[in-house]
Order: structure tokens, then C-alpha cells, then sequence
């Protein structure tokens, strides 16, 4: 019963987390001109708007990743021109149990692994 206890609130706090995590990158919009250590390089402007709902992601295991994304250019990517990423996410979940699995919901996602 406690370990169902401290799961399940390790697991909210992850959740809470998370969302606040991806709401304070919502609305972002800008024009973009160099390239970062990630490997990201976009000429042009760049407009991104992501709304996410609800959202879960858990790992359970060695090493496993779970994840839930809305409007991102991640590494190894390399725009020219003008881009525009509206993504949104409703009640959306990602878990990953077992070693070595993965699991993510990606909406308006570019580039990257």
C-alpha cells in the first residue's frame, strides 16, 4: 500500500511538473538566425504555438524515456525559411515499463530522435 502510495505521487508530481515544463514554452515566436550546440540552425522566422492538456509521462525501469512534446525543432535540424508549428495535445500519455523501451507522444515535432 505505501509503495503505491509514494508511486503514485511521484508520479503526479512528474506529470505536474512536466506540464508546467512544456506550458512556459507555449506561444513562443521569433526569428531565429544562428545554430546552438544542439545542432538546431533555422534561418528565417520561426513561429511556434503548442498547447498541451492532461499530460502524463512515466518510466519505469533502467534507462527507458518516456515523453510528451507539442511544437519543437529538436537536434540535428536545419531550416531555411519560414516555419510555422501549431501542435496540441489532449489527455495524451506516455509510459514506457521495461528495460530499454520507449514511449512519447510527439505532436509538431521536427527533427531529432
Amino acid at each position: 500500500m505505501r509503495k503505491q502510495i509514494v508511486c503514485a505521487a511521484l508520479i503526479t508530481l512528474f506529470a505536474a511538473g512536466t506540464a508546467f515544463g512544456q506550458a512556459s514554452q507555449a506561444g513562443r515566436t521569433g526569428s531565429m538566425g544562428s545554430s546552438s550546440s544542439q545542432g538546431v540552425q533555422i534561418q528565417g522566422n520561426t513561429d511556434i504555438k503548442a498547447d498541451q492538456k492532461n499530460v502524463t509521462a512515466v518510466a519505469v525501469g533502467e534507462g527507458n524515456t518516456a515523453k510528451n512534446t507539442a511544437g519543437a525543432i529538436k537536434g540535428g535540424t536545419q531550416i531555411q525559411g519560414n516555419t510555422k508549428i501549431k501542435a496540441s495535445q489532449k489527455n495524451a500519455t506516455a509510459v514506457a515499463v521495461g528495460k530499454g523501451n520507449t514511449a512519447a507522444n510527439e505532436a509538431g515535432v521536427i527533427g531529432g530522435k
